[in-house]
This record gives structure tokens, C-alpha cells and sequence, in this order.
């Protein structure tokens, strides 16, 4: 059975035109957002003025269809099981040949190696910070939240039956009594 592959959602993971690295979003501001760096946790603003990507909004163009970057990296992951890529970043002809062996589907007109080496980049960091994980099975997962919850919750014990309290007694209470009006 394979893995199933899980990221931390990519739409809160961007990247920053003209800043090496990824940022996850903190928070949103008046002027741009509050990022903080993946590598050192750093946070600093990023003004509106600047071209931010969404990591969950780019895509790698394809031979017939743009491919999501969240598909390349699981076949990233899948091809290299799951361990950091440590082929040579500087030369583009390796660079090319890894990324055909990865994703055979490329348009390799229209990427660049720039391109290349910058998915690779962020498959490492993604995977280093633990944004990149194989999951288990689903049915090994339903069974771990089973037993999870089954020590969760505490032992039911049955209730002992209280005694009634006894009736509120109505002596000694003033009755309300209607008064009539006469004509006169």
C-alpha cells in the first residue's frame, strides 16, 4: 500500500519575489502582510507593493496541462522516498535530467532551470521543517483515533440513584384571594 503524502496547507506558505526562502503568513495588515521565515522564524512585513505567490497558486506548465506545484512536490517525495534531494543545484544539465526523471510531463521549453532548482530548494526546506510528511494509511489512521479516544475517555461509572427531595409544602402560604367591586 502507498503512502499517502500530507502538507501543511500552502495557501499560508509564499514566496516572495526578490527574497530567497519561503514565509508563512502570520497575519494580514493595513499596508501588506506580517511574514515570518521558514528557516530562522524571523518576521518582518511585506508591503503590498511586492509580488507575493502563494505556494498552493503556482504551477509547473506541462506538456498538456499546468501541473500544481503541491502534485510535483508528492512526486518529488514519492520518487526520492521521501528523503532530501542532493543532486548538484549549479549544474543545469543534472538539474534537467532529475527533474524529467521526476516529472516526465514538463514542458521543458517553457521551465527554466532557475525554475527547477527553486522546487527543489523548497522541496528540501518543506522537508526539513516537517511541512512535507508520508501519512499512513487510512485505515491504520481511523484505528490510531480510535484508540486515541478510547484512553481518552474516562471510565463510566453508573450513577446511584439519589433520593427525591421531598416536596415544597404549601401550608402556611397566603392564598391569593379576588376582591370584587361593588356598584354603588
Amino acid at each position: 500500500m502507498q503512502p499517502i503524502f500530507a502538507f501543511m496547507d500552502l495557501s499560508s506558505i509564499i514566496s516572495v519575489s526578490g527574497m530567497s526562502g519561503l514565509y508563512k503568513v502570520v497575519t494580514q495588515t493595513r499596508s501588506g502582510l506580517l511574514v515570518e521565515s521558514i528557516t530562522d522564524g524571523k518576521r518582518f512585513p511585506v508591503y503590498s507593493t511586492s509580488r507575493v505567490s502563494a505556494l498552493s497558486d503556482i504551477s509547473i506548465y506541462g506538456k498538456q496541462d499546468d501541473i500544481a506545484l503541491k502534485d510535483v512536490l508528492a512526486a518529488i517525495f514519492k520518487k526520492l522516498d521521501g528523503k532530501p534531494f542532493d543532486g548538484n543545484l549549479t549544474d543545469s544539465s543534472a538539474l534537467k535530467s532529475a527533474f524529467a526523471e521526476v516529472l516526465p510531463a514538463y514542458d521543458e521549453a517553457r521551465v527554466y532551470t532557475s525554475d527547477i532548482k527553486k522546487v527543489f530548494l523548497w522541496y528540501n526546506l518543506l522537508l526539513e521543517k516537517n511541512l512535507i510528511t508520508a501519512d499512513e494509511p487510512e485505515e491504520k489512521k481511523e484505528e490510531k483515533i480510535k484508540q486515541e479516544a478510547a484512553a481518552k475517555t474516562p471510565k463510566i461509572q453508573k450513577a446511584k440513584p439519589q433520593a427525591s427531595a421531598p416536596k415544597a409544602s404549601t401550608k402556611g402560604m397566603a392564598k391569593t384571594q379576588t376582591v370584587r367591586k361593588t356598584g354603588a
